[in-house]
């Protein structure tokens, strides 16, 4: 990670040593990621197996998104304040017992409550992660390879999650999806205190009135989507669920444009490109997440996939993201980070295009693996570079709010889009369903209503993705590669290979 010679002597020590931390901390945070997807490709058998609708199903994966995202800034502040290694200890401790209580579930309503409870301690265990690459690392190129081991992490474990689900569920059951973090968190909580050292405390303030009306306004919204899912846009349940997201999220911005110490002070929207990379990584989580939901489903309940040969169908994109995202820091100084977003954000739109065309009779390789191909390039190509947009310029007191607000961004994203996405696709498949086709079995009329939800949901995914396009090219601005730095970074590069 670092372009110079190792050193030698406790100078060396002291290296290798905060490179084991390191380790653990991404360890961990990778375990973090896979519970967002990993239970993906069990949905079907957890639906099955709890008596799950098909609208409700969703929050399974909301019910984890929602509290993490929404707790992970004041989860950052209680680092800042109480120690990130103390707040990292908590987080894992209590994921790796809401893990366990997840896993021995016997109804619907405990499994939700266990994934709200791993989604805290989440919340508290993530931000000390980034915060560590940001404030241990100096902004430029060390950083941008940090970040992009940190993005590998993240955008490799959403994916390699799918895979893992798909063999843990066909050889094992659902619940070890759950039960697999349990050893794997009581071994990070075992060896951290003697790798990873205590950073020191701040001074500060807890907004809890900004961590909750937060949590509560983005619920409110997401319940109110996947309500008129079920019920239609025009239920009361789902108007004043909506009207609550609004009063809740205003009362969000009133609190921290007053807060003495804000969770997500406001400066940090300033700078508009910054601004613009927030935006566009919340419309472009809010596209593939739901993708996700839906396109283990349709291999499942429409192709008759099982769920090893589910996880395994990912395994292009697995492969295309691990692969891409491992160049992209190669590639941001010599074309610069928003021609390399630019460039990531084309095949992203062409797979979800592509993925709105979907009928009960496509195949895997006509229809699945060329859109799952270029899903893995286009996110590959643009996550690095829009972190680094994130977070450059950032002043160091703000880092861990800063941190915070770009894996809340992720999570929250990924649960609004879930929620929108389910209620495009309720929307469809009641449509659809009102205007049966002729001479269909009653399999196969249920097969054409899901794929008609589904592709709509798929379409509508494009859409998100375009509109992320639009903001990388409005709003963010970036500064040229310097064409004459490259010899040398093709030195450094040889280097850190070797």
């Amino acid at each position: 990670m670092s372009s110079s010679p190792a050193p030698h002597g406790a100078e060396g020590a002291n290296q290798g040593r905060h490179g084991i931390a390191l380790a653990i901390m991404l360890s961990a945070q990778l375990m973090i990621i896979l519970d967002m997807t990993v239970v993906n490709i069990a949905l079907p058998h957890i639906q099955s197996g709890l008596h799950f609708s098909a609208t409700s199903l969703s929050w399974v994966l909301n019910g984890y998104t929602l509290t993490s995202g929404g707790l992970l800034l004041l989860g950052g502040r209680a680092g800042d304040i109480l120690g990130r290694r103390r707040m990292f200890l908590a987080g894992i401790g209590l994921f790796t017992l809401a893990s366990l209580a997840g896993g021995l579930s016997t109804t619907a309503g405990m499994l939700l409550a266990a994934r709200a409870l791993q989604g805290v301690g989440g919340a508290l265990a993530s931000p000390a992660v980034l915060a560590l690459i940001v404030t241990s690392f100096p902004e430029g190129r060390e950083r941008t390879r940090a970040l992009g081991i940190y993005m590998g992490v993240i955008t490799g474990g959403s994916s390699l999650g799918l895979v893992l689900g798909g063999v843990i569920t066909e050889w094992l059951s659902w619940r070890w999806v759950l039960f697999i973090n349990v050893p794997i968190g009581v071994a990070v909580l075992a060896v951290t205190p003697r790798f990873v050292g205590e950073a020191p405390r701040l001074p500060g303030r807890f907004d809890l009135a900004g961590a909750l009306t937060a949590t509560a306004g983005v619920t409110a919204l997401v319940y109110g989507f996947i309500r008129a899912a079920s019920s239609g846009w025009g239920d009361h349940v789902a108007l004043a669920a909506f009207g609550a997201a609004a009063v809740l999220l205003v009362l969000f911005v009133v609190n921290e444009r007053r807060a003495r110490q804000p969770i997500t002070p406001l400066r940090l929207f300033t700078d508009v490109s910054r601004a613009g990379s927030f935006l566009a990584r919340l419309l472009l989580i809010a596209g593939l997440f739901g993708v996700f939901f839906f396109l283990t489903q349709f291999l499942q309940k429409v192709m008759g996939f099982s769920p090893l040969r589910a996880g395994v169908a990912f395994l292009p994109m697995t492969i295309a993201l691990f692969a891409v995202s491992r160049l992209a820091p190669r590639l941001m100084p010599r074309v610069g980070t928003k021609p390399l977003m630019i460039a990531g954000m084309l095949p992203a739109i062409a797979s979800m295009a592509w993925l709105w065309r979907v009928t009960p009779a496509t195949g895997y390789w006509s229809g699945i693996f060329g859109p799952m191909l270029l899903i893995g390039l286009g996110m590959g190509l643009v996550f690095v570079p829009l972190t680094t947009t994130s977070l450059a310029g950032v002043p160091a007191a703000d880092s861990g709010a800063a941190s915070g607000l770009v894996n809340m961004l992720q999570l929250v994203g990924g649960a609004l889009g879930l929620g929108v996405l389910v209620a495009v696709y309720g929307t469809a498949s009641r449509h659809a369903a009102s205007h049966p086709l002729a001479g269909l079995a009653p399999l196969a009329a249920s097969q054409h209503v899901l794929t008609h939800g589904m592709a709509a949901a798929f379409g509508f995914a494009a859409i998100l993705d375009v509109c992320s396009l639009l903001v990388i090219v409005t709003l963010i601005r970036t500064p040229k590669p310097r064409r004459a730095l490259v010899p040398v970074q093709r030195t450094q590069e040889k280097a850190i290979t070797s």
